[in-house]
């Protein structure tokens, strides 16, 4: 059965951002992920899954200026600087809450120029290369042109053969099943052929970002998937509630406690 992590960048909004680990345990979640956790202590985020009993399952690392529309910038050149000073500023977060994997952002760039492919190259590999003495995980995501539009990993096949390329133990593909239903579509045989690569999962309805109860995809056949195929990780749930988030989490009910 899925393990399921709350993101509390989306869920559990009507409160407060330390409060909604309280919120997330309460609603029957073991796990959560964010997007961001820099704007608080490391040690205040750390104490919150402590005293709920959740494990942490991603964060991003810093993507740059996201108010002035930055998206991360591992595949710009000139801010490889910024990349390694981005892992070090991650790094106590993630010592604080016992993080196994984190998400590296491209930032926009045009993957049409050798100059970025290599940018992200690079600080792919040197982001792997840093936390793995640390034990964690660096993970990639593609996502859709149509949320983030220029963004610079917007294909799975790219990440795929960067992954297999670079030969690093520690680095995996994030597979966020909303984002490649729009990219791609056949969700499904994407699933049966990364699966060796995958670290992470995250889901969300198509078209709308909603609860992953209806829309385009069948989830429930989806979790049952992921079990087929052996999927030991997480499945984030990084959808917009439609309203508040506890009267939405009817599809959670039967997954609701899972350990992680």
């Amino acid at each position: 059965m899925p393990r399921f992590a709350a993101n509390l960048s989306m869920m559990f909004t009507e409160v407060p951002f330390l409060d909604r680990f309280d919120a997330a345990a309460q609603a029957g979640f073991t796990a959560v992920e964010f997007l961001f956790p820099y704007e608080h202590p490391a040690e205040a985020i750390g104490e919150r899954l402590k005293r709920n009993g959740l494990t942490q399952a991603l964060f991003n690392l810093p993507p740059g200026d996201w108010n002035a529309g930055e998206k991360g910038f591992a595949a710009l050149p000139s801010r490889f600087n910024d990349l390694k000073a981005s892992l070090e500023t991650a790094l106590p977060y993630a010592k604080a809450t016992g993080v196994k994997r984190l998400h590296l952002m491209a930032g926009i760039a045009n993957r049409g120029e050798r100059v970025a492919i290599e940018a992200f190259y690079k600080s792919v590999a040197w982001a792997a290369e840093f936390f793995a003495p640390h034990g964690i995980d660096v993970v990639i995501e593609p996502i859709n042109a149509r949320n983030v539009p220029g963004y610079f990993l917007n294909d799975f096949g790219f990440a795929r053969d960067l992954i297999q390329e670079l030969r690093l133990a520690n680095l995996k593909l994030q597979f966020d099943i909303y984002h490649c239903q729009i990219i791609h579509g056949d969700v499904t045989m994407r699933l049966r052929e990364m699966m060796p690569i995958i670290g992470h999962v995250q889901i969300a309805s198509i078209p709308s970002r909603n609860e992953p109860d209806g829309e385009e995809l069948n989830y429930p056949f989806l979790f049952a998937e992921l079990d087929r195929l052996g999927y030991a990780g997480f499945v984030g749930c990084e959808y917009n509630p439609r309203g508040k988030t506890t009267d939405g989490l009817a599809w959670f009910k039967p997954y609701a406690g899972v350990k992680s």
